[in-house]
């Protein structure tokens, strides 16, 4: 690509699930990674439209309704308004951020399969599913877990597995059990309709063949899953939420959400066009101009979908029609690997990992923005440590900060904030001034390329570049000599600060929009990436006096604050207080402990069935260590009654008993008389 060729692009990040708050994999994984290349694109001067949304009609999100017993449609928009309103805290500069339960979505998801179905890629046909008998349901994809038939991986999903990456089917998966009370299903018949993906893969193939962008493993993966045969995939579900399926006979059917989902890039941007910007031509301009390149930023659980189901979709509705009506395929998708967190999986249950609303509450957002993206999972599995994040904060102070302070400092100092004139340049001036006229070039390419990771490491780089400049120089001594031979120094050194300003304003926008405030420069919104050389700053420009970009992180001081976010307590002379408001929403209970059984593969814990007195339960409890089954078995005990349920080893734990811990004793709390069970305890 030469430095002048502009291009279109439809940029898009993965639709979170609304059934809870993205954490910091999810940020990495796609929203940060595209808005990243969306910022970018636009201040290089390509037409850009940047799109997501959240994805309402997950099973997860039905799941997580019927474990809290609300309707699925007020938990999902409660959720989708908290979501949108914390991207837009992480500056994430969406030109349309939706859902997928709008009549826009709705609508042109309907037609579309009919147009698919016309062209004779849609079949319908009987088949087994798996249905739990308790909760009178059908159990499609995340409603039913099970092992893996090919890695054996406990905890598969019926619709894929996220170890090895395998599409699956819920009949597919050994000792199915229901995700909602954890039973085994029974099989009964019901009609579906299919994708027929054997019929397009011989497209696919060429498809994928041709395209150099994406990675070779990657392509490899998808490569080896054509020459397996691809299955027919069923579009629809047996289940309420959704979107309601219209072809013949196909009543109280919806959409499979992944069949949905995907093509809510395309509805976003009807939506955008339609009601944002009030110009519906600018759909066709960019969905249906096959000079624009679409992008996707995704996990690598979702690789299969968007270059494999979602491109099929895209061919299948295409067939009929003519040049300039039919929808641009993919150009890329950019995937990541999983960001751990200290080594494991992100689990809110079980506490591991940082939600991107407590993230703002600990650490400034652009500490966040930037460790995310300098670490990036781009070729393999990486994991958020606390240590890392201290250092990385660090890196960028003394590399990119401290030598922007310097600069700025002395300027205002010696100088009045005056920006001073150069001089001749000399060979170490050369060979610095050389590398802030290439710059920018440099760091887009890499990001044109998809790896920002090297980018942001790059530009960390020419930071240390910078300050040997500066020390090869040491103004600071040469000014007591010549007054002029350091102000040229200073001169060059703020082309450089200038540079960081641009470079920076992707990944860290809030910074940058700083930088170049102390430049009296433009905003973010009049910048441009090319605007990067050797005379981006003039002599004579008055400076603002500058203040240090960066503070240095005291992480126990943040963990410690993040552990008191989570309690949700307060504090009054060191102690933590809860208020007895607080206190009166817990609903503390006494429970007969009916039977005691152990968890397969999991020597500390017990699954407890306990009486309530108007309800049975379950509980899970780590007490195998402390206990005997039989000392437990027809004990009265204390329970939190009202926690919300959480799944442990595939059990569905509905409450939590109270005991207390003192080093390695634990003892179970128990009423001293023979209360009934069901008691408040108050």
């Amino acid at each position: 690509m030469t430095k002048n060729e502009k291009n279109k692009w439809v940029i898009t990040s993965a639709w979170p699930y609304v059934n809870a708050i993205p954490h910091l994999g999810n940020m990495i994984g796609s929203v940060l990674s595209s808005d990243v290349f969306a910022r970018f694109c636009r201040l290089i001067g390509d037409e850009v439209v940047f799109v997501s949304g959240s994805d309402s009609h997950g099973t997860p999100v039905a799941v997580a309704a019927k474990q809290q017993n609300v309707p699925v449609k007020d938990l999902a928009f409660k959720n989708h308004v908290i979501i949108k309103e914390l991207f837009e805290k992480w500056q994430i500069s969406y030109d349309n951020y939706t859902i997928t339960h709008t009549p826009t979505h709705i609508d042109f998801v309907q037609k579309f399969y009919l147009d698919v179905q016309k062209n004779g890629y849609i079949f319908e046909k009987e088949i087994e599913s798996l249905y739990c008998e308790p909760d009178n349901l059908y159990l499609p994809d995340r409603f039913v877990e099970g092992t893996c038939p090919h890695c054996g991986d406990e905890g598969a999903r019926g619709d894929q597995c996220d170890t090895c990456q395998r599409l699956l089917t819920p009949l597919e998966l050994i000792n199915p059990r229901c995700a909602i009370c954890g039973t085994t299903p029974s099989i009964k018949n019901t009609k579906h309709w299919y994708l027929d993906l054997p019929k397009l893969q011989n497209q696919l193939k060429v498809l994928i063949e041709k395209n150099e962008i994406i990675p070779s493993n990657a392509k490899q993966m998808l490569l080896n899953s054509i020459a397996e045969g691809l299955p027919a995939r069923a579009i629809t579900r047996d289940l309420e939420w959704g979107i309601p399926a219209k072809f013949k006979g196909a009543e109280g059917k919806t959409i499979y959400v992944w069949f949905e989902a995907v093509l809510g890039y395309i509805s976003a941007c009807q939506e955008w066009a339609e009601k944002i910007i009030n110009n519906p031509k600018k759909f066709d301009y960019f969905w249906k101009d096959q000079k624009t390149k679409t992008v996707f930023f995704i996990g690598k659980d979702n690789i299969i979908f968007h270059l494999i189901v979602f491109p099929g979709l895209l061919l299948g509705y295409n067939a009929d029609k003519i040049e300039g009506d039919k929808f641009v395929l993919p150009y890329n998708v950019s995937s990541t690997e999983w960001l751990m967190y200290e080594n494991q999986k992100f689990s809110k249950s079980r506490g591991i990992g940082i939600w991107i609303d407590e993230a703002l509450k600990i650490a400034p957002l652009d500490y966040w923005r930037f460790t995310l993206v300098y670490n990036r999972p781009e070729t393999s599995d990486t994991s958020f440590l606390w240590s890392e994040f201290e250092n990385n904060i660090k890196t960028l102070n003394d590399n990119i900060g401290n030598f922007i302070h310097r600069t700025l400092t002395f300027i205002d100092k010696q100088f009045k904030g005056i920006v001073p004139k150069k001089l001749e340049y000399d060979e170490t001036d050369k060979k610095f001034v050389d590398l802030i006229n290439n710059i920018g070039f440099e760091i887009g390419e890499s990001i044109r390329n998809f790896k920002l990771r090297k980018a942001i490491r790059d530009i960390v780089n020419f930071g240390k570049e910078g300050n040997v400049y500066l020390n090869s120089k040491a103004p600071w001594h040469l000014i007591k000599k010549d007054k002029s031979a350091a102000g040229h120094v200073f001169n060059i050194c703020t082309q450089a600060v200038y540079a960081f300003g641009v470079l920076l304003s992707p990944f860290i926008p809030g910074t940058a929009e700083k930088i170049l405030s102390y430049l009296n420069h433009p905003n973010l919104s009049e910048l441009r990436w090319d605007s990067i050389n050797e005379n981006s700053v003039k002599e004579g420009q008055k400076i603002k006096h500058p203040e240090p970009l960066f503070q240095k992180l005291d992480i126990n001081e943040i963990k410690i604050k993040l552990q008191k976010i989570r309690e949700g307590t307060e504090h009054i002379g060191g102690k933590e207080l809860v208020s007895y408001e607080d206190f009166k929403k817990l609903d503390i209970r006494v429970a007969l402990i009916e039977n005691v059984e152990k968890v397969p593969k999991a020597d500390k814990l017990y699954k407890l069935s306990i009486d309530l007195g108007d309800e049975k339960r379950i509980l899970v409890a780590g007490l195998a260590e402390h206990y005997k089954e039989e000392d437990l078995k027809g004990k009265k005990i204390v329970i939190l009654a009202n926690l919300e349920p959480r799944k442990l080893r595939g059990i569905l734990s509905q409450g939590m008993l109270l005991a207390a811990v003192e080093g390695d004793t634990v003892s179970v709390l128990t009423p001293e008389k023979d209360i009934p069970s069901g008691a408040k305890v108050e």
